[in-house]
């Protein structure tokens, strides 16, 4: 069960979850709470309103409680693929149940220790759910065979470095502070491009997304369909993020032999081999972010190799015979 209709990093690692689970004879049905592109992924839908993604909806999850309960009788397992999902373990009492946390929480309501099953993203959100649950560490899913696909914005003539970020348009994910490391990172090295990828599909902070936009010294493209794809693109990945469970798309790119650079938050240090294969520094410091980025640039042959060989560890097989053996332990119990 999926909270949104639009794609992010939880619902993107569980597609890359349900194609190999399908192929090894599994059989899957996608909830969501309405039309949008996780319908086009292949796999049977059905709708689930979980009552919003804001702060205090969680009652309005309870009117779909019977519904949900209907639809469990149908499964063996019922994975549901978010905090915002775990609204429903009151309501699947007696299922099998494995509840998926992307977040760093501040709370753990007690009904989440119904689920037979707790998977995190990272040590970093496991250790938050402590005392009271125990949460199997198992990171999220990278595609080591990155496609070759041309990149979205246009090319131009003089060939310097291309600084890229890929993500929701929005504070947490701090793309402003990119922005405001321009300068710095143009007079280190001239000719470079720094270009913002995404958009805020939720239209969760108009004002911030308007200031990044109107940034001078970056390039804004849309939203892609495939992050992953455009990475090897890249000189450098940045992900100034405020606050951030894993980081999949430094994952990603580490994938496709590019470095990054990275905030050192939440799961971050858990994916960035500091020095190694990127650099970390501490969030909210532009003159920071824009150093460790020419520093990177310095080194990126070096570190894209090191990247390339660490994101080993996240390859999308070895993630689904990790969750696969996780799901029929809970199936069987």
């Amino acid at each position: 069960m999926c909270a949104v209709a639009h794609p992010g990093g939880a619902e993107i690692g569980l597609l890359r979850l349900a194609r190999r689970l399908v192929a090894r004879g599994h059989e899957l049905t996608l909830a969501t709470p309405q039309p949008g592109p996780m319908d086009d992924a292949g796999l049977p839908v059905v709708r689930l309103d979980l009552g919003g993604l804001e702060r205090g909806a969680g009652t309005r999850a309870a009117k779909s409680f019977p519904r949900a309960r209907r639809l469990a009788h149908d499964f063996d397992l019922v994975y549901l693929n978010s905090t915002v999902s775990g609204r429903l373990l009151p309501a699947l009492a007696g299922r099998r149940t494995i509840l998926h946390v992307h977040d760093i929480v501040d709370r753990v309501p007690r009904f989440w220790s119904l689920a037979d099953a707790i998977l995190a993203d990272s040590q970093a959100v496991a250790d938050r759910l402590l005392p009271r649950l125990r949460a199997h560490v198992v990171y999220c899913p990278v595609e080591l065979d990155v496609p070759d696909v041309p990149a979205p914005w246009p090319s131009r003539n003089g060939g310097g470095p291309v600084v890229g970020f890929v993500g929701r348009i929005e504070p947490r994910k701090g793309p402003l502070d990119l922005a405001r490391a321009a300068a710095a990172i143009h007079a280190g090295a001239p000719g470079a491009r720094i270009v913002l990828v995404g958009d805020d599909p939720y239209d969760s902070a108009p004002e911030y997304a308007a200031q990044v936009r109107a940034a001078e010294g970056v390039e804004h493209i849309p939203w892609v369909a495939d992050g992953a794809a455009i990475m090897r693109h890249f000189d450098v990945l940045v992900a100034p993020s405020r606050q951030e469970p894993f980081g999949t798309v430094l994952a990603e790119a580490m994938a496709a032999g590019t470095p990054v650079v990275a905030t050192r938050v939440g799961g971050l240090a858990e994916v960035v081999a500091d020095g190694e294969t990127g650099r970390l520094v501490e969030p909210g410091r532009p003159d920071e972010l824009a150093a460790a980025v020419l520093e990177v640039l310095g080194r990126r042959t070096q570190m894209g190799a090191a990247a390339r060989d660490r994101a080993q560890r996240f390859d999308a097989d070895a993630y689904a015979d990790r969750v696969e053996a996780i799901l029929l332990a809970a199936a069987r119990r």
